[in-house]
């Protein structure tokens, strides 16, 4: 059923994110819940939900954005776009408060954030964060906003072969914190070999490697199990339980799997191709 539909006239949604929620805090009666969305002229959009309206209008961006989301508190909004670059700012005051170049000239694929001990891998900060380009890099940054601090943790950069010409045509580099495993990173995308890397920043290297059928054009961390959504160009989607164990391959879709995310509960999975999304159970997750 079609709850809420926004639209906006003449632009492409790009990304779109769901706000957090404050851990332990359960909502409120008639508390907004709020969807921030990314938009080919550079713009980002907040919307409530509950009262099927557009919030807040911002323009950090001089190119289409390609990756966003909230920090783990809520009160930022980080968004990247197709020239590389980062910008973060308030959905309070409606302010681009960075703006990071360390990825321009490579479109942003990945935003993600996540909370950590203020004291882990020795830099201050409430939470780590991370931003993947098509290029092949993911760098690794500690942030406190509300103190004005960003530090740049790692840099990961992989190699791979001589590709076709434009990155267009080559699988997207994507990475992802992992939910059941402290400090560590999973990384896919175009490369020597047909794998997905499990990388430590505190060892400041890969622990291991799965190997996969082909190169992935989309990825999921469980963050009630070690398993991981997979998705093909050929229509297929992998269900991977980590570190190791045999693999479950399902069919179903009409075309490249370009989207694929768990449930914040773990027991759905939601993928997607070209004309379809659908809607998986996970018996026992």
């Amino acid at each position: 059923e079609l709850v809420v539909q926004f639209q906006v006239l003449n632009q492409s949604c790009q990304c779109v994110a769901w706000k957090p929620r404050p851990v332990g805090v359960w909502p409120c009666p008639g508390e907004s819940q709020h969807v921030v969305a990314g938009y080919s002229d550079g713009t980002v959009r907040v919307f409530s939900v509950s009262r099927t309206e557009m919030e807040l209008k911002m323009h950090p961006h001089a190119a289409a954005l390609t990756a966003i989301t909230y920090s783990t508190d809520g009160e930022m909004i980080l968004s990247g776009g197709r020239d590389g670059t980062v910008a973060v700012s308030s959905p309070r005051t409606g302010m681009t408060i960075r703006v990071l170049a360390d990825h321009k000239g490579s479109p942003i694929t990945v935003l993600q954030c996540t909370r950590k001990q203020y004291h882990d891998f020795g830099v201050e900060g409430g939470e780590l964060w991370l931003a993947t380009s098509s290029d092949r890099r993911v760098s690794v940054w500690a942030s406190d906003w509300l103190q004005d601090k960003c530090e740049l943790l790692d840099w990961l950069s992989f190699p791979a072969p001589a590709g076709p010409e434009g990155l267009d045509s080559l699988p997207p580099s994507l990475a992802a914190f992992c939910p059941w495993e402290h400090g560590v990173l999973v990384y896919v995308g175009f490369g020597l070999q047909k794998e997905a890397l499990f990388y430590s920043l505190r060892k400041k290297q890969v622990l291991r490697k799965i190997s996969l059928p082909a190169f992935a054009t989309s990825l999921s961390l469980s963050p009630a199990a070690p398993f991981m959504a997979i998705g093909f160009g050929d229509r297929l989607l992998r269900l991977q339980p980590c570190p190791a164990g045999a693999p479950q391959d399902y069919a179903g879709h009409d075309d490249t799997v370009h989207f694929c995310r768990f449930a914040p509960s773990g027991r759905r999975l939601l993928s997607a191709s070209h004309s379809a999304v659908l809607v998986w159970e996970l018996p026992g997750a």
